[in-house]
């Protein structure tokens, strides 16, 4: 669906709490759009749980319950089980978390809540980092960036949390990113009309976090893409299908921009490039994604 088509409802009003040029907001935006009014949403502990306020108690036009870090998961299978038990079959429970509650702190309710088929929708909204309590890493983080304790640069290469999600085998799940919203939209749309469990995480870059200035969010993103940093696609029944540029670069049809070109604008990375260049750990990080696209090619082409 064209954005121009996109229905004119909003249910994240004006006046909330969200930084200038917030993706989560964005993101969130375009999400209830495609859900519609009968969503019920589940948050923890991360930025959302501050962007909500405000207007004039609360910014969100649909019901919200705030919950533990490490609970989303669970919270959204108690709610979608009272739902269900009142036979209210036509809402659609949203947990909405963060990579610091679903890469790390909330991936066993998120994976006890796969394994259970419970029937509800799994957004991570991913912006690398823990942005809302400082911006420490998370297991979202690329390696080699830096954050408030990783100083130096992080050690480890993020952690690929759509092959776990894979693992479970559940109906439906994807990758998308907020410079993409007619792919954020249909993807979630998709999402809704699935029995079971669904996971969709969005690329979410973080101007404060990712230190770039706030009217590049979405040429990020768009970059993101354009390196292979983040892949669009989706998984239906265990079978995977690419998205726009990241098809067209998984089956050869167009290079990768080099991924200086994403780090370069970032001053995370800026110590990878003054006073000088940190061509060893660059390297690293184009070669650690360029193993993971041949992964890809193995297995989806």
């Amino acid at each position: 669906m064209a954005i121009k088509d996109f229905p004119i409802e909003e249910y994240v009003l004006p006046g909330s709490a969200a930084c200038p040029g917030c993706p989560a907001t964005i993101a969130l935006r375009i999400v209830l759009k495609a859900l519609g009014k009968k969503t019920v949403m589940i948050v923890p502990a991360c930025c959302t749980a501050v962007i909500e306020s405000l207007y004039p108690h609360t910014s969100f036009n649909i019901p919200v319950m705030n919950i533990a870090f490490e609970a989303a998961a669970a919270g959204a299978a108690g709610v979608e089980a009272a739902l269900r038990k009142l036979g209210k079959n036509d809402v659609t429970v949203l947990a909405w978390a963060g990579d610091g509650g679903t890469y790390d702190i909330g991936l066993q309710a998120l994976s006890g809540a796969l394994e259970r088929e419970t029937n509800f929708i799994y957004i991570c909204y991913n912006n690398q980092i823990y942005s809302n309590t400082g911006i420490q890493r998370s297991g979202a983080t690329p390696y080699a960036a830096w954050t408030t304790t990783t100083v130096g640069g992080k050690k480890e290469f993020r952690k690929e949390m759509g092959d776990i999600i894979r693992a479970h085998h559940i109906p439906y799940s994807a990758q998308t990113c907020i410079s993409y919203p007619d792919d954020l939209y249909n993807k979630v749309k998709k999402a809704k009309e699935i029995e079971g469990p669904k996971y969709i995480e969005i690329l979410t870059p973080c101007p404060p976090g990712w230190r770039f200035s706030m009217e590049k969010t979405v040429e990020m993103g768009r970059l993101a893409v354009e390196t292979g940093v983040w892949a669009l696609y989706e998984c239906k029944n265990d079978v995977v299908t690419f998205n726009g540029k990241s098809r067209l670069i998984l089956e050869n049809k167009i290079k990768r921009v080099p991924i200086e070109e994403w780090m370069r604008p970032q001053g995370r990375f800026k110590h990878l490039f003054v006073p000088k260049k940190d061509v060893k750990r660059i390297k690293a990080l184009e070669e650690h994604i360029e193993k993971i696209w041949e992964r890809y090619r193995k297995y989806y082409i």
